[in-house]
């Protein structure tokens, strides 16, 4: 059968042999013996002959981006992921693994995304040294969620628990716990425009309370815990909100009651919120707790109570995997200090050019903010890095100024790039 068309700029036959299935007859029967368009422009047929199993064509197949498309992407969240978990990811798409479908098609319920979850946390299991009395839950609804979640499972409304507050994320997870609970904040850092972490001595902690609630790397503010802080009373948990650090380097699990973040950091695309909790605080939530942020039934059911977020989980299996084959979280540290060290230096080294505005002792290995001496050029600075391939450089709209979010899946050459454009920049516009 031959199908005869006319279009007005095309010069070669069209590349269809890579479409699946292949036609069948009963398919190519149904189709019209000729299809033509009108056109008021110069013309020149195009034909398609077909057999009644593939289409016959002789173009060649389109070829797949390079890695020199890619930009290098500085952004805070949804974030850069690793190259090949990517390509990885792009080769099982359509078919995972010979099952003949696409992990986005399969049942949550199924053998093989089963196989997908079970891996996934196994192998994180294995990157954080978690304890046999954890469960690891895989989550909806962001950490953001989990501001409630917390409170809902862990406390009664009468209940007193501490926050450390530095910087917008605990601030916000601490005004949530207040529908809750009974929240104190037993030390901010918003006089000091969230630059700094206390020394844990000088916390007054509540006596009795539940928990002690941190965010162990603020992404906006770019503070981070080098140590965490040790709760006061005999029964009390420590909490730590970890998104923007999570997997960055090793964590001693034990010394926490719960660690909650959310993927689109470090480990995976956004849709995914991953909670490690000691098994003996599950199950005791207030009567109004919303099914979904119960603890308990997630536990209970293996995260699968309800259809989770299958493909952001097995994108998080998949970093995994490659965090894994890196040598593992120590030497996952080893290179962000390394990243980090390269950008701050520049930074301090810019004499005053450059400015960031964080403590030294407490300056985040993931996420950097800096202004410039001359406010009026950040802007001229954000466009000319765009046009070189390094994006989402401007700081949050609450602190302006701008910030690189240099997470596991930077690359070296990344923060090298970034170092050298703000020398060449400085020289041009330091007079």
């Amino acid at each position: 059968m031959t199908i005869s068309m006319s279009a007005a700029a095309a010069t070669n036959a069209v590349a269809l042999h890579h479409l699946k299935p292949a036609a069948s007859a009963n398919q190519i029967a149904a189709f019209p013996t000729t299809l033509s368009r009108q056109s008021t422009c110069p013309t020149r047929p195009i034909s398609i002959t077909c057999s009644s199993t593939a289409f016959q064509t002789t173009s060649p197949p389109p070829t797949a981006a390079s890695a020199s498309d890619r930009v290098f992407n500085f952004a805070a969240g949804p974030a850069t992921l690793p190259e090949n978990v990517l390509l990885k990811a792009q080769s099982e798409l359509y078919n995972w693994r010979g099952s003949g479908m696409s992990v986005m098609e399969m049942s949550h319920r199924g053998k093989e995304f089963l196989s997908i979850i079970q891996i996934a946390e196994s192998d994180l299991r294995s990157l954080l040294n978690i304890p046999s009395e954890y469960s690891v839950l895989f989550l909806q609804g962001g950490a953001t969620t989990q501001f409630a979640s917390i409170p809902l499972n862990l406390c009664k409304p009468d209940d007193a628990v501490d926050y450390v507050v530095t910087g917008s994320w605990s601030d916000k997870a601490f005004k949530e716990a207040a529908k809750y609970c009974k929240p104190k904040s037993i030390w901010s850092g918003k006089s000091d425009k969230y630059t700094n972490i206390p020394a844990f001595e000088t916390l007054d902690q509540t006596p009795h309370a539940k928990y002690l609630h941190i965010c162990a790397n603020e992404t906006i503010h770019g503070v981070e815990f080098k140590d965490y802080p040790k709760p006061a009373a005999e029964n009390e948990v420590l909490i730590a909100d970890m998104s923007s650090n999570f997997c960055s380097k090793p964590v001693d699990v034990s010394k926490f009651g719960l660690i909650y973040a959310g993927a689109q950091k470090n480990v995976g695309p956004s849709g995914v919120t991953i909670a490690i909790i000691r098994s003996d605080l599950i199950g005791n939530s207030q009567p109004i707790t919303p099914v979904m942020l119960d603890y308990k039934i997630h536990a209970d059911n293996d995260s699968l109570y309800n259809t989770p977020p299958c493909y952001g989980i097995y994108m998080c299996g998949l970093v995994f995997e490659d965090l894994l084959a890196q040598g593992g979280l120590n030497e996952v540290e080893q290179k962000n200090r390394n990243k980090a060290g390269i950008l701050y230096d520049a930074i301090d080294g810019s004499k005053g050019f450059y400015r960031c505005p964080v403590e030294k002792s407490v300056r985040s290995l993931m996420n950097v903010p800096f202004t410039l001496a001359k406010p009026e050029l950040e802007a001229e600075f954000i466009k000319e890095a765009a046009k070189e391939k390094m994006v989402q450089l401007k700081g949050h709209r609450s602190v302006g100024g701008m910030r690189a979010s240099i997470y596991n899946a930077m690359p070296l050459a990344g923060v090298e790039k970034l170092v050298a454009f703000m020398a060449d920049f400085q020289a041009r516009h330091d007079a």
